[in-house]
């Protein structure tokens, strides 16, 4: 096969590779939905693509196909009407393990650069996109352009630089000699293939379909893999968009569509069991509940598992400078997509008898009001609440807000619905803040997925740190936060957090929040605890996805 596309994007990989290997800012998909970018008509083309997906079949001619199924409907308040194939396994898997014979034997290069076109046509796509994304997670459109589109983007260049990478470290031929007496000589050539491992499965999740499933995708795809991709069955259209693009490249590079497969289902006849199961799956990408997580790692022994869980992230406020500055990024934090991003701290530990701000001393109840304070300011204006807010993706996050309100602890905020100005049906509520003392364990010490957010009385920053720690060794964290003016407690945190696998950021304001993760620079889930065993995105992720064979043949003069 030729090997034209990698030729054509080998600056865009060379760069992402300069960039894994530096871990400084670097993008190769703009993320500004820019019509000076995207072109001047993007955005409303974008949109009519998206519409004239809705109350249709989506069309993708795969082998195995028994019927149609989709339930899928907005957050924002309307059914999206979109039904998809239905597949027999066996068949699709046997259609499957025949495709992958051509891919398999093509090159790196040539694997890469057809991964790389997915990822541009993708990227032309990224208005239709964040409209799927948007009415099938509820993120607000800006984040459902930029995390479903560029950024998502990003993290699969990303995989492919990775396992790129990972290919090419052993050559594909060389000349061996080996001298094993005065008179003789050993020359083979000895040949080394890259293999896959098999039929890959990427099972997505509900609220962020492309961010977390591209990154598997892609490493599978690179390295020879053929990939069925299993949307949660929520948040289908982002995914078989996907799988569709894919499909049409493989198709026009002369391999066989189905190396790439869309598997959906509904929330009452599910299929996931099934599939992460079944003995032609050599390899599971999984993003979701720590429930489910574990019982793939339990059923599906026979398969490479990676998965990314819950986890429990805190925030640890020791001393700071600027009470406004702090209180402002924290609440920006707690409220942006109404807490469903795994990386959205829940808890908020302070000492019982307050912090130092610039050199004063502020009782935790002036600190945690700062925090309410700033949350009521942020989300004074509804035009402006409903855009960091966007909709709860699922109404049992709505049960879990009053749930958490009468399970203990004293309201520090109230919950409200927010009527949006331009979906008036759409599920939007404020975060509910609790605040609790550090021995009700019971109440925040386990993953309460939403805008519920804990405020806790520690008896100081000693016990703060080790509270945090410990829950992310117990239930697992993806992220941390510490404030403190003094470099020695910064120490003490970033020393525990390292023992128990969370990334940690310090001080931050302004426009950089906790829930940011960056592609070719910050390792999104260390693997070192219970929220995940896999890092988003290292060499680990990718170089367990293939082997390498060798053959051998002596070389006749």
């Amino acid at each position: 096969m030729s090997e034209s596309l990698f030729e054509k994007y080998y600056e865009t990989l060379d760069q992402a590779m300069n960039a894994i290997n530096n871990r400084t800012f670097w993008s190769a998909y703009p993320e500004p939905p820019s019509g000076r970018i995207y072109g001047e008509t993007a955005k409303d083309d974008g949109f009519a693509a998206y519409s004239a997906r809705l109350n249709s079949p989506f069309n993708i001619d795969q082998p195995g196909t028994t019927g149609q199924v989709g339930d899928e409907s907005s957050p924002f308040g309307n059914a999206l009407g979109v039904t998809y194939p239905k597949a027999n396994l066996d068949e699709l898997f046997s259609a499957m393990n025949r495709a992958m014979e051509s891919w398999s034997s093509a090159s790196p290069k040539t694997r890469t650069g057809v991964c790389l076109e997915i990822l541009h046509r993708l990227n032309k796509q990224s208005f239709q996109m964040a409209n799927a994304v948007m009415h099938t997670t509820g993120q607000a459109f800006m984040m459902a352009f930029q995390a479903g589109g560029p950024h998502a983007q990003d993290r699969g260049l990303e995989a492919v630089a990775y396992a790129y990478d990972a290919m090419t470290q052993c050559p594909d031929r060389v000349t061996w000699s080996k001298q094993v007496s005065k008179t003789e000589t050993i020359t083979l050539e000895k040949r080394f293939r890259v293999m896959p491992r098999g039929v890959s499965a990427v099972i997505g999740c509900s609220t962020f379909p492309t961010w977390n499933g591209y990154p598997g995708l892609f490493a599978s795809l690179v390295t020879g893999n053929a990939v069925v991709v299993k949307p949660h069955p929520l948040a289908i259209l982002p995914l078989a968009i996907t799988v569709e693009i894919a499909r049409s490249v493989l198709t026009e590079e002369g391999f066989d569509p189905n190396v790439v497969t869309l598997l959906a289902d509904t929330v009452s006849d599910p299929v996931t069991k099934d599939l992460a199961t079944h003995a032609a799956i050599s390899i599971i990408d999984y993003t979701g509940s720590s429930n489910f997580a574990e019982w793939i790692e339990q059923n599906a022994k026979h398969a490479q598992v990676y998965t990314e869980k819950a986890g429990v992230n805190s925030v640890i406020l020791d001393s700071i400078d600027d009470m406004k500055a702090v209180s402002g990024n924290l609440a920006f934090s707690l409220c942006l997509y109404s807490g469903q991003m795994c990386t959205t701290p829940q808890n908020i530990f302070i000492p019982k008898d307050g912090i130092d701000v610039g050199g004063e001393r502020k009782s935790f109840d002036d600190v945690a009001g700062a925090i309410v304070k700033a949350m009521d300011w942020l989300l004074g204006d509804p035009n402006r609440a409903v855009e960091i807010l966007g909709a709860i993706q699922n109404e049992r996050t709505v049960d879990r807000i009053e749930q958490a309100k009468s399970a203990g602890g004293d309201v520090l905020r109230e919950s409200t619905a927010i009527t949006h100005p331009a979906f008036p049906e759409a599920r939007v509520h404020t975060p509910l803040i609790m605040k609790v003392n550090a021995s009700q364990k019971d109440l925040y010490t386990h993953e309460a997925f939403g805008p519920i957010v804990y405020i806790i009385a520690t008896q100081d920053t000693t016990e703060s740190i080790a509270l945090a720690a410990d829950i992310a060794a117990t239930q697992g964290a993806i992220t941390c936060a510490a404030y403190s003016t003094d470099d020695k407690v910064l120490e003490a945190v970033e020393s525990a957090t390292s023992r128990v696998g969370v990334p940690l950021s310090c001080n931050l304001t302004g426009s950089i929040w906790v829930n940011q993760s960056a592609a070719f620079s910050d390792f999104h889930v260390s693997g070192a605890n219970p929220s995940g065993n896999a890092t988003l995105c290292d060499a680990a992720y990718v170089s367990n996805r293939f082997r390498i064979v060798q053959s051998r043949r002596p070389v006749t003069s």
